[in-house]
């Protein structure tokens, strides 16, 4: 595939995707590596737009420059962005409640504190960047698991790739390190199955951090 067929996929994606609007997001393609600039009205447009740029065949990685811009230049102040932030994350049950703590400066939320499961971690993530006022989201908090046997961890992580149907395992090698690191390398075809593996190793009881190494062939 061309550049400039990819790059004109991208846009037709942009286009039929309802959650953002890419009016204002340029692409540009090089050697199927993408570059997105421009504005979009809020983080969660922002995050949709490298999503749906990610979602397209031939697309090996995406470098992003898009500013948010609030229309009328609608700023929401730190203290009630955090409060708000606060208030979500009580309310998720997949976050262990007072499990995250909240710092807002200038519109960017940096996550800190400690859970048991990354999908915890993730969903944390999830809440605040769809609040109104947040330009950006740090995700600081850690995984905090016990450390168990190397082997158990990537047997269960193996066993977990060959129950995917869209992962073909047998492309991907798994080390793990210190009991509960995950080290992934190896090719898979699209960004979704990369997130589909990111996803089976967090899965596995004992895995604290996740390296991802594996490329888009």
């Amino acid at each position: 595939m061309t550049d400039s067929q990819l790059r004109q996929d991208i846009i037709d994606e942009f286009e039929f995707d309802p959650s953002f609007s890419g009016e204002h997001v340029g692409v540009a393609v090089d050697k199927n590596v993408v570059s997105l600039t421009g504005h979009v009205n809020s983080y969660a447009e922002k995050v949709a737009a490298i999503a749906a740029a990610q979602r397209v065949k031939g697309v090996r990685a995406v470098a992003e420059n898009i500013e948010v811009r609030y229309p009328f230049q609608k700023k929401t102040a730190d203290d009630q962005i955090a409060k708000r932030a606060t208030d979500v994350l009580d309310w998720d049950v997949f976050v262990p409640k007072g499990s995250v703590d909240v710092l807002v400066q200038d519109g960017w939320v940096t996550l800190s504190g400690r859970v048991g499961w990354n999908y915890s971690k993730t969903a944390a993530e999830d809440d605040v960047r769809k609040l109104s006022g947040v330009l950006g989201v740090t995700n600081k908090i850690s995984i905090t698991q016990p450390t168990v046997e190397p082997l158990t961890v990537k047997n269960k992580i193996e066993s977990a790739l060959k129950r995917h149907a869209e992962i073909e395992a047998k492309e991907i090698q798994i080390t793990v390190r210190n009991g509960n690191k995950v080290v992934l390398e190896g090719r898979v075809d699209t960004w979704e199955e990369r997130r589909a593996v990111e996803n089976a190793a967090w899965s596995a009881a004992g895995v604290a951090s996740v390296e991802d190494h594996l490329t888009i062939s």
